[in-house]
């Protein structure tokens, strides 16, 4: 069985250097051991350990050290740790001539000196929330927030996110919290009142409020709470005393639309805001409308995300309206919403303004083919940088599908384009293929799912991405193809089969509900129709006019 992955010699091979293994960082320690301990230039001057105390110091060395560069690997992951690794090192030599300096801790006497222990990195990230998610008392509460009652601490992000807190934790975390607030730059909320009855819940979300009054946010996030209008207005204190928010969460947090009204009222200044996120609220369209009120005054905008949040028409042109005057706007999320056509032809001037983009989400807006078009065309124009196009369930036929492979033909940098549960066919779907195949993009994901397509449009879509270096998925189930046709494709990815998602739901059988019955062919039929589809579209330029 041939195994070899198409194209393999392409890929670059990458090595991770950090962590080190386990094996090295015991080398590391056995090596900081016999430096303290053995005869040096440093050790003449400075004097040597012996053998035991070496060792307790160099676990100490190099545990710091191992903390500082981890912490800095944790802030550039997508590095292969080479610059980790020469901190790691910087730090072990640091803190070796810091120990030899210090001496033994042995007199001549044999009296044992106090050992001052070897300084980490400054914690500056407080979590609460791993672990189960569950109520936490007084006595609990005391426990675990006792770091943040040390004495010079260095914590500007707390995260309390995932334990419920009731009264008494909360009268706990209140001087704490006022001790802190004039360092906190961000501060996680989400979760922290699950299952509390309505009033406690309430006097919790007040304690925490003005405890955190007058503090300088870089990011607050109260997600998850279920505060609607009363549990906004509880953080009135909080949010009434930010300035200099750069990202705002309420996710999940039964935000109607007065709700909405009362987050528009409370925060003074949004004129640094980067982030703002509503998925899954109840904010219909007066909701919107206030939502895009703290849009408009939102010059700095870079990420909004309004899914699921029962918007419809009304609401969505007004949002679209305020997102036009967002122009350093980078992704966009308006999932699962009722714009309809007309909010969609708003959006799409809207997104004339927006040359930063590089994430674009607008599935299950009921867009159809009008809407899609001048979207389409819209980012064509005015995304270079796109990387993540979705526009699922929207009902958008082969007409929509020409302006959407012009665009997909003009991205270099997409990587990800979902498209699923539209009506695209057989038509649509080559249209689509020939743009991927054309462009010179970095493709790694398409979603065609359910859009009833055959045997030709699911052949030409596998030829598009088959032999692409990156490539990692085509989802092509619950469509129409036939069982040859799935035989054709296991055989085109035979070489690299994840590439290809499940077929399972995929109906060889199926017929489309709104063809007549005089339009409808038997199986063979089908394949002699889709050969010929594919034959008339076969060099299908994706800017030319329909």
């Amino acid at each position: 069985m041939d195994t070899t992955t198409p194209n393999s010699e392409r890929r670059p091979f990458s090595i991770k250097l950090w962590p080190p293994s386990q094996n090295t960082r015991l080398m590391l320690v056995e090596r900081i051991t016999n430096n303290l301990s053995s005869q040096s230039l440093f050790t003449q001057k400075y004097g040597s350990l012996n053998k035991e105390e070496a060792g307790e110091n160099a676990k100490e060395i190099e545990d710091a050290a191992f903390a500082s560069a981890s912490e800095h690997y944790e802030k550039e992951p997508d590095g292969d740790g080479s610059s980790a690794v020469q901190l790691y090192a910087k730090e072990c030599s640091k803190l070796i001539l810091e120990v030899l300096k210090r001496g033994p801790r042995t007199k001549e006497n044999g009296e044992l000196v106090k050992a001052e222990k070897i300084p980490g990195p400054h914690e500056t990230f407080f979590d609460i929330s791993k672990g189960l998610r569950a109520f936490i008392g007084a006595e609990e509460a005391q426990e675990l927030l006792s770091p943040l009652k040390e004495p010079g601490n260095s914590y500007t992000k707390i995260c309390f996110s995932n334990r419920s807190f009731g009264l008494d934790a909360a009268r706990i975390a209140e001087p704490i919290l006022l001790s802190l607030k004039g360092q906190l730059q961000e501060v996680d909320l989400s979760d922290f009142i699950a299952g509390r009855p309505e009033e406690e819940a309430l006097n919790v979300m007040n304690i925490f409020s003005a405890a955190l009054e007058g503090s300088l946010l870089r990011s607050l996030d109260l997600s998850s709470n279920a505060l609607g209008e009363k549990g906004v207005r509880a953080f009135g204190k909080l949010l009434k005393s930010q300035s200099s928010l750069e990202e705002l969460y309420l996710m999940n947090d039964g935000i109607s639309e007065e709700a909405a009204r009362a987050v528009c009222e409370l925060i003074p200044s949004t004129e640094k805001l980067r982030v703002l996120q509503f998925h899954n609220n109840m904010t219909g369209d007066e909701g919107a409308v206030a939502i895009s009120e703290i849009v408009k005054r939102s010059p700095l905008l870079e990420d909004f995300r309004c899914s699921s949040t029962r918007v419809d028409s009304v609401g969505a042109i007004a949002l679209s309206e305020a997102l036009g005057k967002c122009a350093h706007l980078k992704k966009l999320d308006l999932r699962d919403n009722m714009f309809g056509v007309e909010a969609g032809l708003v959006l799409s001037k809207a997104l004339l303004n927006h040359a930063n983009l590089t994430e674009v989400y607008l599935s299950y807006l009921n867009l159809e083919d009008e809407a899609t078009n001048a979207i389409a065309n819209a980012l064509k124009d005015s995304a270079p940088s796109l990387e993540v196009l979705e526009m699922a369930g929207n009902d958008i036929t082969a007409k929509g599908a020409l302006s959407l492979a012009e665009c997909i033909a003009a991205k270099k940098f997409l990587t990800k384009l979902n498209l699923a549960e539209n009506k695209l066919k057989d038509e649509g779907a080559i249209r689509i293929g020939r743009a991927v195949e054309e462009s010179q993009g970095q493709l790694k994901e398409v979603d065609m799912s359910n859009n009833l397509i055959r045997r030709a449009g699911a052949r030409v879509l596998a030829q598009a991405v088959v032999e692409k270096p990156e490539f990692k998925l085509l989802n092509l189930n619950e469509n129409f193809i036939s069982e040859e046709g799935v035989d054709e494709l296991k055989g085109m990815f035979k070489g690299s089969p994840d590439l290809l998602g499940s077929l399972d739901d995929n109906d060889p059988d199926g017929v489309d509900d709104d063809e007549d019955d005089d339009e409808k062919n038997s199986a063979d039929e089908d394949e002699g129709d889709e050969d010929e589809l594919e034959s008339k579209l076969k060099n299908l330029d994706v800017n030319s006019e329909e």
